[in-house]
């Protein structure tokens, strides 16, 4: 029986991203088999190589968890794209893509001749996808940016947190890896229509602006009533009963409703005072939150955080619990789902990634190991560009390559 092939097999990306949103959206590609040729500088290569997490806490270009993550299945060049003598190879490799991918800031590509305007004349049926902090266009397009920025500009960290406390920024990098995901619909998306029209696109993708399409109906609630959406902390909504509690071994997540369920609460936990009328809608449950938690709390602290969700979905309740990164990769229903696969890399041993974000039978995901810095040059600037082995010794010797 023939191996399923990837959705993008044949798809021609030419990856000029680094760090974290760029790397992601060609990571989505390179897994379903796009064949990716990621350019990176001679000296260190994509910034994601130092900043791990690493084996023994040791820093080593080719051991960055972060970078092995992100950048299965590409083939890495190194180019200083800012030297003059790398202007005709980029160009060539402009030609050959089918997708140019960047993350750079809006002013560096034009700076050295490689704006949309430019790479439309090399390659009329490109898409070019450009991820930065603000947009290619607008007042703030050239103003730096760091994850707390962004959270901050996006609207996200204002309606994080506690009512009475400051504002919250979340743990990971959400802001980069929804960034990475919309540039990577956009990116299909603009193929579509380039397949239709055979003219290609300019795809612009803003990181602040993902983040203000994530925020629920905070900005539906003020532009309808004026109003501004408050932080409810983890009492979600103004709501009693719904969101985490500490139990017996960490936290679970306690969703009370929908109201004609909420006499299972009662049931769950064995306590008939949790029937009372006063407790059986929203309304009566946030004006009574107090007493309530009061009730739940020391039968949660009692109980384990897999028991309480696992009964409490026996009897239609949608529990959750939080999940550590070491239940996470116990989970047996992720593993029984094929969620996780083995990838072994030269260097850096033998590390669990997840496949990909949605599964088919009639794809293969390709997770072959991140290349390492500079790999395949001697591929890419020999055998498709045709360049003679003693031009890329010179190019390298004057730290072109």
């Amino acid at each position: 029986m023939t191996e399923p092939a990837g959705f993008l097999e044949g798809l021609k990306v030419l990856d000029l991203t680094r760090h974290v949103a760029g790397p992601y959206a060609t990571r989505l590609m390179s897994a379903q088999g796009a064949d990716i040729i990621k350019i990176e500088h001679p000296s260190g290569g994509d910034p994601s190589r130092r900043a791990g997490p690493f084996p023994a806490g040791i820093p080593h270009p080719e051991k960055s968890a972060l970078f092995l993550y992100l950048n299965p299945a590409k083939q890495s060049v190194t180019l200083d794209i800012k030297n003059a003598a790398a202007r005709s190879i980029l160009e060539d490799l402009v030609r050959w893509a089918d997708v140019l991918v960047e993350n750079f800031r809006p002013a560096m590509l034009p700076a050295i001749g490689l704006d949309y305007s430019r790479v439309s004349q090399i390659n009329p049926s490109i898409v070019m996808t450009s991820i930065s902090n603000f947009g290619q266009t607008g007042p703030y397009r050239d103003y730096e940016a760091t994850e707390l920025n962004l959270y901050a500009f996006g609207g996200l960290q204002y309606i994080t947190g506690d009512p009475d406390r400051e504002p919250l920024q979340m743990a990971a990098r959400l802001a980069q890896y929804g960034a990475g995901q919309n540039a990577f619909v956009g990116t299909l998306s603009a193929l579509w229509s380039r397949d239709a029209t055979g003219e290609g696109q300019h795809v612009d993708v803003a990181i602040s602006e993902y983040l203000a399409t994530i925020l629920e109906n905070a900005l539906s609630m003020y532009s309808y009533t004026g109003s501004n959406f408050r932080r409810t902390g983890n009492r979600g909504y103004g709501r009693a009963a719904w969101g985490p509690y500490a139990c017996k071994d960490g936290y679970v997540g306690v969703i009370a409703g929908p109201d004609h369920l909420w006499s299972s609460m009662a049931e769950l936990m064995g306590i008939p005072e949790l029937d009372d009328p006063k407790f059986g809608d929203r309304t009566g449950r946030a004006a009574n939150a107090d007493e309530l938690d009061a009730l739940m709390q020391p039968w949660l602290s009692r109980h384990g955080k897999r028991e309480i969700f696992e009964r409490a979905q026996g009897l239609g309740l949608a529990f959750a619990y939080v999940a550590t990164p070491d239940d996470i990769v116990q989970w047996e229903h992720l593993h029984e789902r094929g969620f996780f696969e083995e990838v072994e890399h030269p260097d850096a041993g033998t590390f669990l990634h997840p496949v990909g974000p949605f599964q088919s039978d009639a794809m293969a995901w390709d997770l072959s190991p991140a290349p390492r810095l500079g790999q395949h040059n001697r591929k890419v600037y020999g055998d498709l560009l045709g360049m003679s082995a003693q031009e890329i010794v010179r190019l390298r010797e004057a730290s072109v390559i």
